[in-house]
């Protein structure tokens, strides 16, 4: 902003808000005496070289952090990837990337194990493993203008580290001195961007429980809200130890429990005189007294029998020893199955089992029509046999008159 007084001072000026950003005045006084000044807003301190304010330096240090963890891995990734051409078998041996890069560090050369004394920073079985591992390598040679740079990107690595530590032990004192009781619910990194995210304390304190909850979520929760789904039910506030510990199936109403108690603290540590964390400390053990409750509840409901917890069977000890069978001491010839089975059969067929028959009952209407149906049947029998009969008689009546003609003739 350019602005000239009725005085005709010229003034340049870039002012920021009260939420904590920096701004740069540059300004002339009537006497010509020019002074450029670097000034912080209404809760930071007016200094001649420059400051920022309180809650400014936390989200600041929040995403430095956030940004070497990105580089440290970065840095190690590429660290093994170098170094495993020539040493391949020490990246499975070393876990820990900060002893990995001391080791590699002192090492130098894989020729060079033999006579490195690694104890500083590995325990001797793991010693013993890289040092019988580097006899056996499969990895190429390098030259050693490779390998200074690999020992140059290992000093790097343990250098960030080095700082990384720092920053975080600066980062729990700051946040422990302005929001002690945020600090208590979901740790110091977690309200470090909280603070970040909201620009200010005082711009957090004025969110609502549900906005604080999804906080870090904003795409996922206007994502959902066009296409009509589920909304989030967690944003940064996801990364707190209590919603860490949770079951996934817990995890929404743990994070909404502790978004409606961190809400409270934050407005305790930005607008409170105390500075202790007493309150902080008494949500933190509801909330853990609500968690235990939760997770119990479903083992309750999965082995108990109605609201009684589920017993434990009393233990038993069952011993490996086996006992020694007498039963294969015997002479006497074993009775073969077959014979068995033929020996309970005929039991069965010397006692036979009685068995009370239902009567059955007559249904006068189904056997008047079965009686209709067989009587046409035996008249057609009884007819066929008289016909049957009649054919006989005449054959018979014919021989007879055949056989006097034929004896005449003879």
């Amino acid at each position: 902003m350019v602005c000239s007084s009725v005085t005709g001072v010229t003034s340049i000026m870039v002012c920021s808000s009260v939420t904590g950003v920096t701004s740069i005045m540059v300004c002339s006084s009537v006497t010509g005496v020019t002074s450029i000044m670097v000034c912080s807003s209404v809760t930071g301190v007016t200094s001649l070289m420059g400051c920022s304010s309180v809650t400014g330096v936390t989200s600041i240090m929040g995403s430095l952090l956030d940004d070497l963890d990105k580089e440290l891995n970065n840095y190690i990734m590429r660290c093994r990837e170098w170094y495993g051409w020539h040493f391949p078998e020490v990246g499975k041996i070393i876990t820990d990337n900060l002893a990995y890069c001391k080791s590699v560090r002192k090492i130098g050369a894989r020729t060079n194990v033999a006579t490195t004394d690694l104890s500083e920073h590995l325990p001797e079985e793991v010693e013993a493993e890289v040092k019988l591992a580097a006899e056996i390598s499969m990895g190429t040679e390098v030259s050693e203008e490779d390998i200074g740079n690999i020992m140059h990107l290992c000093d790097q690595v343990i250098e960030i580290t080095e700082y990384r530590t720092q920053l975080y032990d600066y980062l729990k004192n700051r946040m422990m001195a302005i929001a002690p009781n945020l600090t208590v619910m979901v740790g110091e990194l977690v309200g470090a961007r909280l603070i970040s995210h909201a620009g200010s304390l005082l711009n957090l304190a004025k969110h609502p429980a549900s906005t604080v909850q999804i906080l870090g979520a904003e795409k996922a929760l206007f994502r959902a809200l066009k296409t009509r789904r589920d909304t989030p039910k967690y944003g940064l506030i996801y990364h707190a130890s209590l919603v860490g510990q949770t079951s996934a199936k817990n995890k929404g109403k743990i994070s909404r429990m502790l978004a409606a108690k961190a809400s409270l603290a934050i407005r305790y540590d930005a607008l409170g005189e105390d500075t202790n964390a007493e309150m902080g400390v008494e949500n933190r053990a509801k909330l853990e007294a609500r968690l235990r409750h939760l997770e119990e509840k479903g083992i309750r409901r999965i082995s108990g029998t109605g609201k009684a917890m589920a017993k434990s069977d009393k233990y038993q000890h069952r011993s490996d020893v086996k006992v020694y069978d007498p039963s294969g001491d015997s002479t006497l010839p074993s009775v073969s199955k077959k014979r068995k089975f033929e020996e309970v059969e005929e039991e069965e067929v010397a006692t036979p089992v009685t068995v009370k028959t239902k009567k059955p009952k007559k249904e006068p209407v189904e056997e008047a029509s079965t009686a209709a149906e067989e009587t046409p049947k035996k008249k057609k029998k009884k007819s066929k046999k008289a016909e049957e009969e009649a054919m006989d008689v005449k054959e018979e009546e014919e021989e007879a008159t055949v056989s006097p003609t034929e004896e005449v003739r003879s």
